[in-house]
């Protein structure tokens, strides 16, 4: 009987394949219904995602999850939703200490009259390194891991959100007149050329250009700027077409339309965000299509200004990506994106009458997968697959607000608030863990914008 032995332990190794061991991950978040916002929608009812070096290294149902992965951080989201973080397309982060600064303006009036004078007067680096504290820690607690800015001094807003744990593409913006940062153009633009090489490259922030707007920037410059772009292979953040004002404008400098103005001094391409679009035309939105030129649509922003609707319906049906900004603090004026979600869904239904326009599901992508697209980011973030960089957040589904569920997508477009965000990783990091930030001081952050209030009150009654 012996001799049969090594033969049956033989029969036995080729047929019963050896248990394979799992592999070692440095964080798994499992339990919760998993929205992957992938091309196929899946969606996973009690799902799990491991994380490893800071990219997606598994998803799938939790027992699956916890057998295939060790990690030494478990994560429970048993009773919420894990999905992609939120992406805000347009922001001005440092803003956020004008927060209420002058409302019920129109833009012309709030950006001459009160925005750039107090800019003048009170925008420095310290200025700009605080409100950017404050703008990270309103958006980390709502969910919001990627945004894109555009502002001065924007080394410092670099230094600051990476601080804060939080991908950016963060644009030094550009504009024709003196500015906080820069007094002339040429330092402006060398300024610039050194921010961009100094950022190339890091594991969060993608430096951008941001020329403010067509009509704030002579053609030259606009394509000087873009020259500066390309050369370092980044995003070219800009206004465009936000107002009637800035049309007519364009119409009297140019006789043409700020979009077609763009194409003909060759700006408009791959690596363009364009910002509000709100008065486009048709032959605008094919122009935009045809050049691969993401839009960031701001509802709320655009709708207490009173700069119009953009025909973001049109858009979605041409396939231009759209994403999803608040703008500034001091024009919206929070940092909210779950605000932006419902109130987009909603807006585009009551402007046309069709209350199938704008999906829940369409909303949620603009402010992910969409949104990446929008901003040139969707080889690496706006979904949850396998070897995208792990942003993710938990959202609760336990508040009375939410209860019943029947819908998952529904329910994150039309019931969530930005209170409801548990946990919020970027980059496999954990930055809040149950509601609680773990990168900022968040009482020295509230107590130093308080004390900017007053020195903001006081050098405006001067």
């Amino acid at each position: 009987m012996r001799r049969w032995v090594p033969a049956l332990l033989l029969v036995y190794a080729i047929c019963v394949p050896p248990l394979r061991a799992a592999e070692q991950v440095d964080l798994i978040v499992h339990g919760g219904i998993v929205v992957t916002m992938d091309p196929q929608q899946t969606l996973v009812e009690n799902g799990a995602v491991a994380i490893r070096a800071g990219k997606i290294a598994g998803i799938g149902s939790t027992a699956t999850v916890l057998k295939d992965f060790e990690a030494p951080q478990v994560i429970d989201a048993r009773g919420g939703v894990i999905m992609p973080g939120l992406i805000n397309a347009h922001n001005h982060a440092a803003m956020s200490l004008f927060r209420g600064l002058a409302d019920d303006r129109a833009l012309m009036d709030w950006l001459q009259n009160y925005i750039f004078p107090a800019e003048a007067k009170l925008v420095d680096e310290a200025f700009v390194r605080a409100g950017t504290k404050l703008a990270c820690l309103e958006m980390a607690l709502g969910g919001t891991t990627t945004y894109v800015d555009m502002y001065y001094f924007e080394h410092a807003v670099a230094e600051e959100t990476a601080a804060a744990g939080l991908r950016g593409v963060l644009g030094q913006t550009l504009i024709d007149f003196p500015a906080p940062d820069y007094k002339t153009w040429d330092a402006s633009l060398a300024g610039c050329d050194a921010y961009l090489a100094k950022w190339k490259g890091h594991a969060l922030i993608t430096p951008a250009v941001a020329p403010h707007a067509p009509y704030t920037l002579t053609p030259e410059h606009l394509q000087a700027v873009k020259q500066l772009a390309d050369k370092h292979g980044v995003p070219y953040v800009i206004h465009v077409a936000e107002t009637a004002a800035e049309v007519k404008t364009i119409g009297e400098r140019y006789q043409t339309t700020p979009v077609v103005h763009l194409d003909r001094i060759g700006i408009l391409g791959p690596n363009v965000i364009a910002n509000h679009m709100v008065h486009a035309n048709d032959a605008e939105l094919l122009l935009l299509k045809k050049h691969g030129v993401g839009v960031a649509h701001c509802p709320q922003s655009n709708m207490k200004l009173a700069s119009g609707i953009a025909p973001v319906p049109k858009m979605l049906a041409l396939k231009i990506p759209v994403g999803l900004g608040t703008d500034g603090p001091a024009s919206n004026n929070d940092l909210d994106l779950w605000e932006e979600i419902d109130t987009a869904a909603k807006l585009h239904k009551v402007a046309t009458g069709d209350p199938t326009v704008v999906s829940a599901r369409e909303a949620l992508a603009m402010a992910t997968i969409d949104g990446a697209r929008a901003i040139h980011q969707a080889d690496k973030i706006g979904s949850l697959e396998i070897g995208k960089a792990a942003d993710l957040i938990i959202v609760g589904l336990d508040a009375p607000h939410q209860t019943p569920l029947y819908d998952v997508y529904s329910h994150l477009v039309y019931t969530t608030k930005a209170s409801d965000v548990r946990t919020v990783i970027v980059n496999g990091r954990v930055v809040v863990e149950d509601r609680q930030i773990k990168t900022l001081d968040a009482a020295a952050v509230l107590k130093q914008a308080r004390e900017y209030r007053e020195r903001i009150s006081a050098a405006l009654k001067k």
